[in-house]
C-alpha cells in the first residue's frame, strides 16, 4: 500500500510506496499502482535514473514520475484542468 499526499504549493501528489520500486520494476509497479477503471495508461519513458508513466484520468493527462537516486515518486497534472483533478485522483488511487 502506498501513502499519497497532496502538495498544494507545488500542485503534485507525493507518493510514498510501502516498498520503493527498483529501476527494473518501475513499469510493473506503475501498472499495478495505476490499475483502476478510471485510469488509462499511455506512454512509458525510461531513462538511466528517472522513469515516467503517462496516463489519463477523467480525460486529462498526468505523469507518474520515479527518480531512483532520490527515491522519489510523484504525480503531476498536465495543465490547469488536470491540476484541478488532483484531489479526485488522490481519492481514486487511495481506494
Amino acid at each position: 500500500m502506498s501513502q499519497i499526499e497532496l502538495d498544494q504549493d507545488h500542485q503534485v501528489l507525493i507518493v510514498r510506496p510501502s516498498v520503493m520500486p527498483s529501476d527494473d520494476d518501475f513499469a510493473l509497479w506503475a501498472s499495478i499502482f495505476l490499475s483502476h477503471e478510471a485510469i488509462s495508461l499511455q506512454q512509458l519513458e525510461q531513462g538511466a535514473d528517472r522513469h515516467l508513466q503517462r496516463f489519463t484520468f477523467e480525460g486529462e493527462g498526468f505523469d507518474l514520475h520515479f527518480e531512483h537516486y532520490s527515491n522519489s515518486v510523484w504525480i503531476n497534472g498536465e495543465g490547469a484542468f488536470a491540476e484541478h483533478l488532483l484531489p479526485e485522483l488522490m481519492k481514486c488511487l487511495s481506494n
